[in-house]
């Protein structure tokens, strides 16, 4: 790879490479050189500006949960070395609760959690990411209710004043990446999908899911089949449903070896004003960072792995209602 040390065989072997770097090897002053000094990194509970802050939050983590390990399950990519390569990389993370931190005093529990970083490299360093945790599936493994967490997350930030804001688009910033991803057929066909989905035509998932489609959705829940999709996907569109739904990047990949795959990064920006998965209508005005991967086989979608941040839902919500 142009501008990468030739110690990465391919750009999968890149990411997944530092990242065991940084974590397991506790190479995290490799972040001086692997990500840019002024690099934007947006997650649903903030932006981070600074290659500064995103050691130092990685030393909060690892002081939290020292045995952390991120087991990289798929790296979804676009774009050459020449021009900058995007990758969608899906990890699952486990680790024990045993210091005290930001999900409160340690515990002594064990987690299972899935993240999706979608980041952008040029010349051996990465300079602008997207960052979801599935914090619903954290909390839950600690002992609390994904709305309980994020109304004590902002009493101890000092009330809704002063609390750390959630992600919007107003308060994005502007980073050196612009692309919006490839146009492959199965990365479009994944678009197609959500689009139909999010536009009320629930009949597109037995129209295009595997009936014995497996998915990962968010809040570490495990479902299978036609029902399971309905019930994930409209419970969303319900508690939003005159939110504006748009793909932000669209990746599709059909590699050697693998299942023609697709990776899609979403957002939904509206008004919490339908009963669904968030409970009462309250009338906030919400945004719905998301990131989902699919995998394709002979009779449909098969695999679709689903990650946001019900907390950030919630704190926003909680934000306006007090």
């Amino acid at each position: 790879m142009k501008g990468f040390d030739p110690k990465w065989k391919d750009f999968p072997d890149y990411i997944i490479g530092i990242t065991r770097e940084i974590w397991e090897e506790r190479g995290i002053a490799t972040l001086h050189h692997y990500y840019a000094h002024d690099i934007p990194v947006r997650s649903p509970g903030s932006v981070v500006v600074g290659n500064q802050g995103v050691i130092a939050a990685t030393m909060a983590t690892l002081s939290e949960f020292p045995d952390r390990r991120l087991l990289g399950e798929d790296v979804i990519w676009s774009g050459s070395p020449e021009e900058g390569m995007l990758s969608s990389h899906r990890i699952l993370s486990t680790a024990t609760h045993l210091g005290d931190g930001v999900y409160g005093n340690a515990s002594g529990q064990t987690l299972q959690y899935r993240i999706i970083a979608d980041c952008h490299a040029i010349n051996n360093q990465i300079n602008d990411e997207w960052l979801i945790r599935d914090q619903g599936a954290i909390v839950r493994q600690l002992g609390w209710d994904p709305k309980a967490y994020a109304v004590d997350l902002i009493e101890r930030e000092g009330g809704f004043e002063n609390c750390v804001k959630p992600f919007t688009p107003e308060i994005d910033v502007n980073g050196p990446y612009k692309g919006r991803g490839n146009d492959n057929e199965w990365g479009a066909r994944y678009a197609d999908i959500l689009h139909r989905i999010m536009g009320a035509d629930m009949a597109a998932i037995p129209a295009s899911y595997d009936e014995a489609c497996h998915l990962e959705l968010p809040g570490g829940v495990t479902a299978h089949g036609h029902d399971a999709a309905d019930r994930f996907w409209m419970g969303l569109r319900a508690s939003f449903p005159n939110a504006t739904f748009t793909i932000e990047h669209q990746i599709g990949r059909d590699d050697a070896g693998e299942a023609p795959r697709a990776a899609l990064r979403w957002g939904l920006h509206g008004t919490h004003d339908g009963w669904g998965a968030f409970g009462t209508p309250t009338g906030a005005e919400v945004y719905v960072m998301g990131i989902s991967h699919a995998e394709f086989g002979p009779r449909g979608l098969r695999r679709e792995y689903v990650v946001f941040d019900e907390t950030a839902i919630w704190k926003q919500i909680a934000m306006t209602t007090g």
